[in-house]
């Protein structure tokens, strides 16, 4: 074990059985977490759902305890050669950040990208970390033999909003740094505008704010989703909501009363906005030197 300088995290190494998830109701079929838990503390996470699913602490505690999988990326290895592996494109993140500050020492993404390239394996990654600037040459490698998406969390640029809701997070400006780095040297990165948060994140100029920053820093796509409020997530999401933002907390109840998404007359105008601001500022793939994956050798046969 040992203990961030910050929040005094608790990291308990221990193996894996499994490193490859089955996903439902994603965008993707299948996950990969070298992490359990996570430090940045954000307090719209939606994993916290997932941990009062399984009976783990989903309130303040969460993101004090990580663990740490050892050995996921041998695990990872094994599966990839298993003959019934069909080459399914693999999301790193879906229920941690792969780059928060353990991966400075423990280098399991770093490993785990290492196999899937060596597996010409596809793969995205979704993270807030800047950290991953440091693996520009393996990603770099790894979209050269399959496809390579990178995905930055950056749901806004308000100073306030950010410190307030994702206080354990690099500044959204850093990872909009890291974002030019990958996409200067080649690799597809986009932005995910998620969650913004009704009456907090969501004015026009909030929005076209984060926009504009990310056209700047070169981003090949930017996303939006709303928030979202399942069990967990939302006992922790309305008390900080309740500290933070208290003129607030009238509306979300009413918003999510007896549901966990919006209704579509709430999210699709929002949804429209982003994707309007994205083409009037010309978000497109605009690298100027792609790597893309190399054509496989054909095959030759053999007269006889």
């Amino acid at each position: 074990m040992f203990y961030t300088s910050t929040m005094r995290a608790e990291y308990r190494e221990e193996p894996c059985k499994v490193a490859l998830n089955r996903v439902k109701g994603m965008a993707f079929n299948w996950s990969l977490n070298p992490y359990m838990g996570c430090v940045h503390q954000c307090t719209f996470c939606y994993v916290r759902a997932f941990e009062l699913r399984a009976d783990r602490p989903f309130d303040d505690r969460y993101g004090t305890s990580i663990r740490v999988k050892t050995n996921v990326v041998e695990v990872l290895r094994r599966e990839l050669s298993k003959p019934t592996w069909e080459h399914e494109a693999v999301t790193i993140g879906a229920a941690t950040d792969p780059y928060q500050p353990a991966e400075g020492r423990y280098r399991l993404t770093r490993g785990c990208i290492e196999a899937l390239r060596d597996h010409a394996n596809p793969l995205g990654i979704i993270t807030r970390g800047p950290l991953i600037v440091r693996d520009v040459d393996v990603l770099a490698e790894a979209a050269r033999r399959a496809e390579v998406s990178v995905t930055f969390s950056i749901p806004t640029v308000d100073e306030e909003v950010w410190r307030r809701t994702e206080p354990g997070t690099a500044h959204p400006r850093q990872r909009l740094r890291a974002l030019k780095t990958l996409v200067d040297a080649g690799v597809k990165a986009s932005v995910g505008m998620a969650p913004i948060l009704p009456g907090i994140s969501d004015r026009p100029e909030q929005l076209e704010e984060v926009v504009r920053a990310a056209r700047e820093a070169g981003a090949c796509g930017v996303w939006s989703n709303l928030l979202f409020l399942r069990p967990g997530t939302r006992e922790h999401f309305l008390e900080a909501l309740a500290r933070d933002y208290p003129e607030q907390l009238d509306r979300y109840e009413q918003l999510y009363a007896r549901r966990a998404y919006l209704g579509a007359e709430n999210a699709k105008p929002i949804k429209a906005q982003v994707a309007e601001l994205s083409r009037r500022h010309g978000i497109r793939d605009r690298r100027r030197k792609p790597i893309v994956p190399e054509p496989e050798a054909e095959q030759l046969e053999l007269a006889l």
